[in-house]
């Protein structure tokens, strides 16, 4: 009962909402595919319903209302990114089956099976290592991390997912991760496809973020985010000590148990690295990400590592694919509506008497969460980068302080939602945390982030000699 009162309370506002006087500079098509787009948040949020519903009862009514058209409805499952998430799942689930991720996570287990804090590490400092290497933070984390992650779940939580199971190491690592793949994204200018899209609008104003530059204003902050982003979400989730169980001698008597690896897992670990090399150089060849996971699924199907059945059958995986590819839609549709231009418009006005700094904060915040309104990195930077820099650099703020500090938040916004950018929807889909705790941890991280770069990361910009911070 609670839940469709919840539906009831979420459909009476939009109905408020949407016959409300339009906003000056807003057409009525614009407004109600807002209303809609945030009631579907809500929505998510509250949970009256299972996500796969909700985003199906989202799509009919705006089909229904006339907000969309079915055709622009259902474009957006016909994205790249969309079908490469999906891809994601039924690579964790051939290593799930095989044993391999099992084996994996082992031994990572018998080296930093000390704590959940060093396991946490682990795979943190595994993203640091291949984040300038692979441009897809969804290939990195969600194809290679990711899996094993979670057969490493699977070997103390137990096959049976809960949500914010209290004690459990699943949660804990999770969240870990994800949020260390957005800091990785953000320190290289190769470790996510949009950020040479924000190189690329910076240049056309004026301001050179090269590789080198990039890496060594993103290094300082970075670390120190990476170093702390464990200790800051262990209290949240305080998941049980590993000493208890002897994790490290527990991981080295079940390897040796296991024996040699055997016909199904040699396979694929030699697509896995196939899969990695592809990820880290084939755009130099024009092999696109999804395109490299696509050849990987076909070889696992033909080798017989795991059957086409096997993932028809992988519940989240599907289930992500119908939520994701709706939100995906809705951003790129609110970006073709003017509602941005309308926004950023706004924001500028708002911001024309105000000082330097004060603009700067202002704008660096807005457009932090802005995110909420996208559901990818690449969506929100090649739509509001040029815009809001261009507004940074008429109130006489630093070129690169500017530049880089939009370029940052572009990709550490992501960690507010579960569908920010392309990792997201893996690492959540697992269902290991329910929405209420990952937007609640990443708001809260979501600060910290934004307290670090303006802060410890404006100031180490300028001792580097690359530009004044706003601040001093």
């Amino acid at each position: 009962m609670k839940d469709f009162i919840n539906l009831g309370v979420i459909v009476l506002l939009s109905v408020v909402l949407w016959y409300l006087p339009v906003p000056d500079g807003l057409t009525p098509h614009a407004w109600h595919l807002f209303v809609v787009f945030i009631a579907t948040i809500v929505s998510i949020i509250v949970k009256p319903l299972p996500l796969g519903a909700l985003i199906i009862l989202s799509i009919s009514v705006s089909c229904l209302t006339g907000v969309l058209t079915i055709q622009n409805a259902l474009a957006a499952y016909g994205k790249p990114i969309v079908w490469l998430i999906l891809f994601a799942f039924f690579i964790a689930q051939a290593l799930t089956q095989t044993g391999l991720g099992q084996r994996i996570s082992y031994h990572i287990l018998s080296v930093f099976g000390r704590s959940p804090l060093g396991l946490s590490y682990s795979f943190v400092l595994t993203d640091l290592v291949l984040a300038p290497a692979i441009p897809s933070n969804t290939a990195r984390g969600a194809g290679i991390i990711y899996p094993i992650i979670k057969s490493l779940i699977n070997v103390f939580d137990g096959p049976r997912v809960i949500p914010d199971r209290k004690g459990a190491l699943g949660p804990f690592l999770i969240k870990s991760a994800f949020q260390a793949n957005i800091i990785t994204s953000t320190m290289f200018l190769t470790a996510i496809a949009g950020n040479p899209f924000a190189a690329d609008f910076a240049a056309q104003q004026g301001v050179e973020l090269s590789w080198g530059k990039w890496a060594l204003a993103g290094s300082l902050p970075g670390l120190i985010c990476l170093i702390l982003i464990p200790i800051i979400i262990y209290p949240f989730l305080k998941p049980e000590k590993l000493e208890s169980v002897d994790a490290r001698q527990m991981a080295k008597k079940e390897l040796s148990k296991m024996g040699p690896m055997d016909h199904k897992q040699k396979i694929l670990s030699f697509i896995f690295a196939g899969l990695l090399l592809m990820w880290a150089g084939g755009a130099s060849y024009g092999i696109h990400a999804t395109l490299a996971a696509m050849i990987g699924i076909v070889l696992l199907v033909m080798t017989k590592v795991i059957s086409w059945d096997d993932m028809m059958k992988e519940k989240s995986a599907w289930n992500t694919f119908v939520w994701f590819g709706a939100l995906i839609m809705y951003a790129h549709e609110i970006s073709k509506s003017g509602i941005i231009d309308w926004f950023g418009a706004g924001v500028a006005g708002v911001v024309a008497s105000h000082s330097a700094v004060m603009a700067f904060i202002i704008i660096t915040a807005v457009y932090f969460y802005t995110h909420y309104f996208f559901a990818s990195t690449t969506a929100l930077i090649s739509t509001m980068f040029g815009v809001f820099l261009a507004v940074l650099l008429g109130k006489g703020i630093d070129g690169f302080q500017a530049a880089m500090t939009l370029a940052a938040f572009s990709c550490l916004s992501s960690c507010i939602t579960h569908y920010g950018t392309g990792s997201a929807p893996v690492y959540f889909g697992g269902n290991y945390l329910s929405v209420k705790t990952w937007w609640k941890i990443g708001f809260v991280l979501g600060l910290f982030y934004i307290a670090v770069w303006w802060g410890i990361g404006s100031l180490w910009w300028q001792l580097l000699g690359l530009g004044q911070s706003p601040f001093l």
